[in-house]
């Protein structure tokens, strides 16, 4: 009776072969997916970086943009004034 009962452990041990490396197979393929994924992260966060650098520059232009257009509408005003006055002198 020994025998007959042997095989059936040993079936037993071959799926559980079978199951471990199969588990072995996807934790390898899940380290690699993970590595691609760390990969593609510190992309995006590069990405990411430099996108908030180029609005950092556009902010600063706006900025820029409409402080001279503020001075040249005070120019405008100024230049106005003396164009009056000069009129004003009937000359």
């Amino acid at each position: 009776m020994a025998k007959t009962g042997r095989p059936v452990e040993l079936e037993g041990l071959d799926r559980l072969e079978d199951k471990v490396k199969l588990l072995v197979a996807l934790i390898g393929r899940m380290r690699t997916e993970q590595a691609r994924m760390v990969d593609e992260h510190q992309r995006v966060l590069k990405e990411l970086e430099t996108a908030q650098a180029r609005i950092e520059e556009v902010d600063a232009a706006a900025a820029e943009i409409s402080a001279l257009k503020e001075e040249r509408d005070l120019i405008r005003a100024r230049v106005g004034s003396l164009l009056e006055q000069l009129e004003g002198l009937n000359i």
